[in-house]
Order: structure tokens, then sequence, then C-alpha cells
């Protein structure tokens, strides 16, 4: 009893060592590592940004020949392929390590597994699932990824209390108070990308950018939903102000203005349509494919209604201001036709509550109903 207590103990300082990382690895893992020997951490190490050298190896650096022998507590199986990176195992066996503590398998395909067999095979004892569920809740971006091909996807919204996210006449700034934009602008900057529908564009002209945490370069990834092309060249997140990529995915050719924006550094994406509009779960792919395993959507209503009905979003957050709008024409959080019952309706898991400011945030996990009977597909 005493060492499952002392393996947790250890694996708990390992998953805060992977945190410092956050927002920073994509499209690797987080991951931290901790050499123990004779109830002493001898070494430790976090994978700091794809490229740098992993968690485990930075913790045998540091510990050097006390590495011989000694337990190393990681919070992801160690790789046994050469990526940016030569395989952690080669240097875990040549250091001597004793014993390997595992929080969580490595879902990706070319190691799930691999890497605790190899060790094994040499003679070296694995201990697998320690604070399992803790540590796949740290890369559960990556995770999903690595098992769907689609990027974990947050949807974050800000409306009044009668769900309203813009007066009739269109205006939308600012409805949730300058400590919820602050709140926003931190999940900001731990997200691969920014999704949100032309008509924010049109209508808020944002900069997309995150205006907290530690910059990244080429983070977040700006990505417009624009079916016909609508962006304008002068938009802000095309300026030198917002400098990550912008990525433009629309639903036919244009190759007038798709040459202009192109001139402005924007990617334009031509996919097939389906029903004149962007495919939500084709463009995710795509996202995916290019190293973006966590998304957030912050709008607007009908992006949020297709992603949605497309079972795309993972986790909503609603930032709920103490403003009533009123208005049968004013636009809601969601759009489309909406669940035609209640059984249809969309219910979250694990909803928590607190206060940001002088507003509310409520976030949970999204679930969806069974049989696929959803209904929000935008009706515009």
């Amino acid at each position: 009893m005493q060492t499952i207590h002392a393996h947790e103990r250890y694996m708990r300082l390992a998953l805060r060592l992977a945190r410092q990382a956050q927002g920073h690895t994509s499209p690797n893992p987080m991951v931290g590592a901790l050499v123990v020997r004779d109830g002493r951490v001898v070494g430790q190490g976090h994978h700091r940004r794809a490229g740098a050298p992993h968690a485990e190896v930075e913790a045998l650096r540091q510990a050097g020949a006390r590495a011989r022998g000694a337990t190393l507590y990681v919070t992801l199986e160690p790789c046994n392929h050469t990526g940016r990176t030569p395989p952690c195992c080669d240097a875990i066996i040549a250091a001597g390590i004793s014993r390997v503590v595992v929080a969580a398998e490595d879902p990706n395909p070319i190691t799930d597994g691999r890497g605790i067999a190899r060790l094994r095979r040499k003679g070296i004892q694995v201990v697998r699932g320690v604070l399992e569920s803790e540590a796949e809740a740290l890369n559960e971006p990556f995770r999903k990824a690595m098992q769907t091909g689609l990027p974990f996807v947050m949807a974050k919204i800000g409306q009044s209390l009668d769900g309203k996210i813009a007066v009739a006449g269109g205006q939308s700034r600012w409805i949730t108070s300058e400590a919820s934009r602050r709140l926003a602008h931190r999940w900001r900057s731990r997200v691969d990308a920014i999704l949100v529908g032309i008509n924010t564009i049109l209508q808020d002209d944002p900069l997309l950018t995150a205006r907290a945490g530690t910059p990244r370069p080429a983070r977040p990834v700006k990505v417009i939903v624009d079916s016909r092309l609508r962006t304008p060249t002068t938009a802000r997140c095309l300026s030198a102000q917002s400098p990550a990529p912008t990525l433009i995915a629309t639903a036919g050719r244009h190759p007038a203005r798709a040459a202009a924006l192109a001139r402005r550094g924007a990617e334009v994406l031509v996919l097939p349509p389906r029903q004149g509009r962007v495919p939500l779960r084709r463009l995710c792919r795509s996202l995916a494919r290019r190293g973006i395993h966590s998304l957030l959507i912050e709008g607007g209503g009908e992006v949020l209604a297709s992603a949605l009905a497309e079972r795309l979003v993972d986790r909503v957050v609603f930032f709920i201001a103490p403003l009533l709008i009123g208005g049968r024409a004013t636009p809601g959080a969601i759009g489309g036709d909406g669940a035609g019952r209640l059984t249809q309706a969309i219910r979250l898991e694990d909803a928590v509550s607190r206060r940001v400011g002088p507003d509310w945030c409520i976030e949970g996990r999204v679930r969806y109903p069974r049989p696929h009977t959803l209904h929000l597909v935008p009706h515009t």
C-alpha cells in the first residue's frame, strides 16, 4: 500500500511538471518525468515544445549516473520510434533505469504499447496506470486527434441572461465583462486554433489573437468559415497586428477573391460543399492533419449549430451576463432549426458554474442524444 501511495505522490509531481508547458507542445502531448532513487528525486524534466528533448531525456540528463538502478516516473508511455528526436526507450535503457512507472499509454498508433513492451523485453520492470485518468485528461486533445483524426473542440459563447449574443442591430461589444474576456484570452493562449464564421468577421472585425499568456509562434491559427468567400481584404485578422496564420475555408472557387486574400497572407481552403456550406467535419479533419489538435469555436450561432449538428463539439463554455436584451429577431447563442423534441436536446455532463466578475461561467462536456436525431442544421 505504501508503494502505491509513493507512486501516486511522484506521479502527481510529474503531472505538475507536464502542465508547465500547457499550450506549447502541440502537436506533441504534454509530458512530465521524474527520476527517483532511494526516495529522493534526482532528476526531473518536462517536454517544453515540439522538437525539444522529451521529458524523459531531460530528467535522465539531470540525474546523470544516479539514474542507474533508479525508478523513472513518466506521465505518458515512452516513445519507441524516431521522430524529431530519438526514441526515449533508447535513453532509458542506456541510463540503466530499473523500473518505469507510467501513467497512461500513448494513443499514437506509432507507439501504442510498443514502448512498454520494449522496456519489458530489456528486463525493465514497468508499472502502468498510476493516475491514468488524470494523465489522459491532461492530453485530451492529443488523445482525440490520435484516436479519431479530429481535434478536441471547445465552443465558447458569450450571451445575455436571456440567451442573446447581440442586440437587434448586430452590436455585440461587449455583452460580457472584461473579466470574462480575460479568461477567454487565457483559453485562446492554450489552443491551436480559433474558429469563427464569416458573420463574426463582418460584424465584429476581430483580431482573433491571444492577448494573455506567453506568446507562441504561429499560434493560435485563425480559421474562418466563409462559404461564399466574403472575407474583406481589410479584415483586422489579416493585419500585422494579428501575425498568426489565417485559414479561410470556403465551399466554392472564387479565383479573384482568393488571390486577393492570398496577397494579404491568408490561405484559402476550398472544400466540397455540403448543402451549399463548408463541411465542418471535413474541415476539422484537415485541421488535425495540420497538427491542430485543439480548436476553440467562438461564433457565431449558425457555425455553432453546424458544429453541434455534426457532433464535433466536445465541451461548451457559456459566459452569461446579467443583461436582458429581448427581441424576437435578435440572434441567439445557437442558430439552426433547434431540437424538435426534448429527447433531441443536447445535455451537459459534469457541468460546473462559477462567477467571473459580474458574469456566470457555466461549462461542461457535451452529451449528444441517442439515436442520432439531432436537428440543429443551419437554415441560412
